[in-house]
């Protein structure tokens, strides 16, 4: 399969939108995340079942990469959400 064809036929949100299936499926398994984080090259070829040229791989994982900080920082700012409310609620309660 030539990706390079490939990426240039899609749009910014099929892109974007397999970088976040990509990123998923790293996260989910943590041999492969190990794995993402000591040789990202070998664990997005494992992902997607190909060898890929170097100019194309390294931009999938810079990708891969901010969509997993993107995700982690949401997940972080979910909790701070969930803690601040609770302290909402608490204040509402005393006022």
């Amino acid at each position: 399969m030539d990706f390079k064809k490939m990426l240039q036929n899609m749009d910014l949100d099929d892109m974007k939108d397999r970088v976040e299936d990509i990123a998923e499926e790293i996260r989910k398994d943590p041999a492969l995340l190990n794995q993402f984080k000591t040789e990202p090259v070998k664990a997005l070829e494992k992902v997607l079942g190909v060898d890929l040229p170097d100019d194309v791989v390294n931009k999938v994982i810079a990708a891969v990469k901010a969509q997993m900080a993107a995700d982690k920082l949401d997940d972080k700012l979910d909790q701070l959400e969930d803690k601040l409310e609770g302290k909402v609620d608490l204040l509402k309660k005393l006022f």
